[in-house]
């Protein structure tokens, strides 16, 4: 597997350790079957960024978690893809970290396990899953429980977030 993956930190809600943040995304990347190669770029925003994006993408308004564009040409030509064929992941990931903020104290858990779900929800929509359907939403939702899993027994999620340097 090969490919670029790129970083964007547009966000001053909370310090995030870049370095840790492309390791477990290169983990999960290393999880998805048959990725062939890739072409990631990764987002990181506040909420006035995301509603923009929002509603220039979907046509909603206001702020969301999570806006994943996808540039394969498994979309673009409308193609299904075989189980065994390898597979081009392109695409970007948006992510607003105010609405990992908010979702991770409703839900009673770290922000950056948060941050982590929502990764791994844009990639498993780049890798062909959709949520569109209730049957393919739950299976979707299935996988993307598994891999938050998986990625917290590998890998410490609380390094995600950069502690500030101390002065002598």
């Amino acid at each position: 597997m090969s490919g670029e993956l790129r970083l964007f930190n547009r966000q001053r809600v909370r310090p995030i350790n870049q370095r840790h943040l492309r390791q477990m995304i290169g983990l999960l990347l290393t999880d998805l079957p048959h990725l062939d190669e890739f072409d990631l770029a990764v987002h990181l925003v506040n909420s006035r960024e995301m509603a923009r994006l929002n509603q220039i993408w979907l046509k909603h308004a206001g702020s969301t978690d999570v806006i994943t564009l996808d540039y394969s040409a498994r979309v673009a030509e409308n193609v299904s893809i075989q189980p065994a064929t390898p597979i081009l992941l392109a695409g970007e990931i948006f992510i607003c970290v105010e609405e990992a903020l908010l979702h991770a104290r409703r839900f009673r858990v770290p922000w950056q396990a948060e941050l982590a779900r929502y990764i791994i929800h844009g990639l498993l929509h780049l890798h062909g899953h959709d949520d569109q359907a209730v049957a393919a939403r739950r299976k979707m939702k299935r996988r993307e429980d598994q891999l938050l899993r998986k990625i917290s027994r590998r890998f410490s999620l609380s390094k995600l977030e950069r502690k500030p340097m101390l002065s002598p």
